[in-house]
């Protein structure tokens, strides 16, 4: 007789793929911040035209950038269609996101390639909603995402990626689509920010 296998567990696939996309946002992280010419280690610059030029080390950390995204899709959809839900693999999915989202917009800001009231708004607002999800939870409370946060982080993950490629095509029109997504994000997490409140104002007053 065959034994059967918990699937169930906190080490099953879907949570896997999130501790990966944990791994590549480290990496992400190493490859924009490491002072690889300190180093002796010299990374190629591509002109691609007279006003741009591209550091090869940006391309790479966008390519590990789509992919750890992918993952982020992956492991939710996995998880719900197997049933594989667990309460470690809601925590760290969230934790992931962070670490991936958060982690590249600050060194961006850092490095002058976007406003640093990005990653400020998007911090703030992910502490808020963060902390009101808590509390509602605390209280037998699921609080599910709205259509205006997945919108943002539809507008911040595809910003981000632009950025990341030197908002490449659109560059060489005078577009800077990648602001303006990563701008409308901003905007969109203060309007889901609020709405998180309204929705659950009278759990976090409640006596």
């Amino acid at each position: 007789m065959k034994r059967k296998v918990k699937q169930n567990t906190i080490w099953n696939l879907p949570n896997k793929i999130t501790i990966t996309r944990i791994l590549l946002s480290f990496l992400i992280v190493i490859i924009l911040v490491l002072p690889f010419d300190m180093m002796g280690i010299h990374i190629p610059k591509l002109f691609i035209s007279e006003k741009i030029v591209v550091d090869v080390k940006y391309f790479v950390a966008g390519v590990f950038f789509i992919i750890a995204s992918v993952t982020d899709f992956l492991d939710g959809h996995i998880a719900r269609s197997r049933n594989l839900i667990t309460d470690f693999g809601k925590m760290i999915d969230a934790i992931a996101d962070k670490m991936l989202v958060n982690s590249v917009l600050i060194i961006l800001a850092a490095t002058g390639f976007i406003h640093p009231i990005i990653p400020v708004i998007i911090v703030m607002r992910d502490s808020i909603v963060n902390s009101i999800k808590m509390v509602a939870g605390s209280k037998g409370k699921v609080v599910a995402a709205i259509k205006s946060g997945k919108l943002k982080t539809m507008c911040l993950m595809t910003g981000i990626t632009l950025t990341l490629f030197y908002n490449l095509p659109f560059e060489l029109f005078n577009l800077r689509v990648a602001d303006f997504l990563l701008f409308l994000a901003a905007i969109l997490s203060l309007i889901s920010c609020f709405q998180y409140y309204m929705m659950n104002k009278d759990l976090l007053f409640e006596q």
